[in-house]
């Protein structure tokens, strides 16, 4: 029976990620077709007083993080690895723009989410990062996670 439970539970996640990675597969082609037709960047984006070209980008450094949380919940980062990849993204000058610019967007996840933990973290980084830009390889003390 406790055989039986144990397959059971390792079903029901394997189904959960399976659905996860479905819906974010629906987000991402969303996101590409966005990115490829400026109208409809206009209405999926909810950023104001950009051009095209800025728009477009800032959808794409959002696919581009959403990537990197993606692979982690599914197991394909552990959480080192998704903070190292963060942390080469956060050199990016268009995704620190981005994130600048979706700040108040952050502020209604829930704080206890892996998306609130790892703004935490991205925050972090990208105030080390206008600090001591040559350091940004270094891992501080508070981006510890999981």
């Amino acid at each position: 029976m406790l055989e039986l439970l144990r397959q059971l539970a390792l079903m029901t996640e394997e189904m959960r990620r399976a659905n996860l990675i479905q819906q974010y597969r629906l987000t991402v082609e969303q996101l590409d077709r966005a990115i490829d037709d400026p109208s409809l960047a206009t209405a999926m984006s909810t950023l104001t007083g950009l051009s095209e070209r800025q728009r477009r980008q800032m959808l794409f450094a959002n696919r581009q993080y959403g990537v990197l949380l993606m692979a982690h919940r599914v197991g394909v980062y552990d959480w080192d690895e998704l903070v190292g990849h963060l942390r080469v993204l956060c050199r990016n000058e268009v995704f620190a723009v981005y994130w600048a610019s979706t700040v108040e967007h952050r502020r209604s996840v829930p704080s206890e989410s892996l998306e609130s933990r790892v703004g935490l973290v991205v925050d972090a980084m990208l105030d080390d990062l206008r600090d001591d830009p040559d350091e940004w390889w270094v891992i501080g003390p508070d981006l510890e996670g999981e």
